[in-house]
């Protein structure tokens, strides 16, 4: 075997790594169930843009209540607490757009999510281990 094979040889994903990207295969599909899909929903928007952007997105495409609902099932009290709190900051830079505090109060939630992502990514990691190869 000379050097350039070792290149082309690629790693071998593990079982729990190939059903993480399959899950994620399924969300795009919309085929993921709920509370789960929302979850994925969630933190991929939020990691994407904060706060704002999930709930201007989700709001735009879906119904952000029925969303919000759902995600209530899954999320600790914490994470639930916050989503909430940064709900509450949107919906009032919504009525007016320049509140300073609001988007201080957003910038904190997102650092919220953040600080304790690893809980949402344990939870996916449970569902994803169910998913069938």
């Amino acid at each position: 075997m000379g050097l350039f094979d070792i290149f082309k040889k690629k790693p071998q994903l593990t079982e729990e790594q190939l059903k993480w990207n399959k899950m994620w295969d399924l969300w795009v599909e919309k085929k993921v169930d709920s509370p789960y899909a929302e979850l994925m929903t969630y933190q991929s928007e939020v990691n994407n843009g904060g706060h704002d952007q999930y709930f201007t997105n989700v709001e735009n495409i879906s119904d952000l209540e029925k969303e919000m609902s759902a995600l209530e099932q899954i999320l600790s009290a914490k994470l639930k607490a916050n989503l909430k709190k940064a709900y509450k900051a949107y919906r009032v830079l919504e009525e007016k757009e320049e509140d300073e505090k609001s988007v201080e109060i957003l910038e904190q939630c997102d650092d919220v999510f953040w600080e304790y992502e690893v809980e949402i990514n344990q939870a996916l990691e449970g569902y994803a281990s169910k998913i069938e190869l």
